[in-house]
């Protein structure tokens, strides 16, 4: 008799036959326990997961395919290849907060109006995750995810032309709707982010714990987001009062031809696939190194709920300060240009995309969610100041702040994952759905700065800041001992390459390293 899920809900039955509620956002496609237990006996071997990385073909999300065992070395094409889709993430980004500023001046739209940009391309980060994004990457997988997203990104890139022609804000605003929607309605970050964190945490011979990989590529989005307001500052600006959007349409247009490029790469490039019941397999195996997991329904898995909140807060209040940095610039400073503007977020920027490669080496030496509790009491502390001070005292402040945001959001999203199991997919689905903050601060912050002034709106940003800093602040109190379990792991399983070869297959009795052996 098949297991009924508590985490589902009846809604009704057509022939003999159940619909379920929680099919809509995972839980029937989950693997129950059991199912990953009679499979752990029997794990495909290294060949084998190579070879099935060329296949075309969807995996069930309740068979472990073994490609939580590869090497990072071993995964190096995948990698690259999402890296580059993280400074692709960038880019977008980056030029976001450019055309917000932009837009002010070509089409005469107010601040908060301006914000209808990101509330688009972040409110698509509500609606995906949640309905039919996560059903893409869990019933066809990384590879047609990633395709997909992308095609979708172009077709929104492919929009900007005749918006342009037509000069028509509200065009724009769909058309980004339709780029956030090929970023994330397929999952396409947060299918980026799990991939190369699974592909790190359960390698066989790795050393370094799972945030260090994560966020090394993501050093690369850093990147595209410095180079893309530095394009705009030569490109969109370079004609001081000139309200032309051809260069925002050709832009947009190399963008387009790129995507769909990348598309097809991925179509024959080698792409492993990570299933939940690879990622229970995992969390199995971690359980000797105190790491204090068990396998919990999804709705007492409080500490990724908490996580949720406080990625929420952090990425509105994040967006919110990179949309109106030109804006702060401008108000702080009277008489900066926009191209000056653009410049110096280009410096901010820089400031980030360094803050990103500082975190991952901190991260060697000291427990992630230190450096988490660290960054963000400098956030709080940073971002007062910017709010008091004025000229270039002011913007170098909240340059500071960009500064240490860079660490912020993969390090919340890797731990509030931490014990999952099962349910990392559908919990990885409502931590992107949290980004959709970053449609809900910038308009709010934008009202403000249209009756004050840019910096003393910051007020609403700090206020995102502290919710979030109770989220390192609760782990350190409460959850420390867990975290640091998983920093002692290295899950995975210790067999000679004789024996993977001869039979094709690992041990049957797969054997933990203990924390004596390392």
């Amino acid at each position: 008799m098949a297991q009924v899920r508590r985490d589902s809900i009846k809604i009704g039955s057509i022939d003999g036959r159940e619909y379920r509620l929680g099919s809509i956002y995972g839980a029937e496609t989950e693997p129950t326990l059991e199912e990953v237990r009679e499979q752990m006996a029997r794990r495909p071997s290294i060949a084998e997961v190579k070879k099935g990385a060329y296949r075309r073909k969807s995996v069930s999300n309740r068979v472990v395919t073994g490609a939580s065992q590869l090497t990072v070395k071993q995964s190096i094409i995948p990698i690259c290849l999402v890296t580059t889709l993280f400074f692709l993430w960038g880019f977008a980004y980056g030029l976001l907060d450019v055309l917000n500023s932009h837009f002010q001046t070509t089409l005469g739209v107010k601040k908060a109006q301006g914000a209808g940009l990101s509330g688009a391309y972040f409110g698509a980060y509500f609606l995906g995750p949640l309905t039919y994004s996560g059903w893409i990457v869990r019933r066809f997988g990384y590879r047609w995810t990633f395709i997909t997203g992308l095609c979708i990104y172009g077709v929104g890139a492919l929009m900007f032309w005749p918006s342009g022609v037509k000069r028509s804000f509200g065009g724009f605003v769909g058309s980004m709707f339709i780029v956030g929607s090929g970023q994330v309605s397929t999952d396409l970050r947060r299918a980026s982010t799990k991939l190369i964190a699974e592909q790190a945490i359960y390698s066989r011979n790795g050393r370094k714990p799972i945030y260090s990989y994560v966020r090394a590529p993501k050093s690369f989005q850093a990147i595209g987001s410095v180079v893309a307001p530095l394009l705009a500052a030569r490109v969109f600006f370079a004609h001081v009062g000139s309200k032309d959007l051809k260069t925002v349409q050709w832009t947009y247009l190399g963008i387009a031809a790129f995507v769909f490029l990348l598309a097809i790469v991925f179509y024959f490039a080698p792409i492993p696939e990570v299933t939940d019941s690879d990622m229970a397999d995992g969390e199995e195996q971690g359980t000797a190194f105190e790491t204090g997991y068990e396998d919990k329904p999804l709705y007492k898995q409080y500490t990724l709920f908490w996580g949720i909140a406080a990625q929420f807060c952090y990425v509105g209040s994040q967006v919110a300060i990179a949309n109106f940095f030109i804006n702060y610039c401008e108000d702080v400073r009277p008489g900066t240009s926009q191209a000056r503007g653009a410049n110096l977020l280009a410096m901010a920027q820089g400031l980030f995309a360094i803050g990103r490669f500082v975190a991952a080496f901190a991260m060697k030496f000291i427990k992630p969610r230190l450096v988490l509790w660290l960054f963000m009491t400098m956030i709080i502390i940073f971002i007062s100041c910017a709010m008091a001070l004025k000229g270039y005292a002011g913007i170098a402040t909240l340059s500071v702040v960009l500064f240490f945001e860079s660490c912020i959001f993969p390090t919340i999203f890797t731990l509030s994952l931490r014990g999952l199991g099962r349910h990392t997919k559908r919990g990885a689905s409502f931590l992107v759905a949290s980004v959709s903050g970053g449609a809900v601060f910038p308009p709010i912050l934008g009202v403000v700065a249209d009756h004050s002034s840019t910096h003393i709106a910051l007020a609403v940003a700090l206020g995102g800041f502290v919710v979030s800093w109770s989220f390192p602040l609760y782990l350190n109190l409460f959850k420390a001992k867990e975290l640091d379990g998983y920093l002692k792991s290295k899950v995975g399983i210790e067999v000679s390459e004789e024996s993977s070869m001869e039979d094709g297959r690992f041990d049957e009795k797969p054997q933990v390293a203990t924390e004596e052996k390392l």
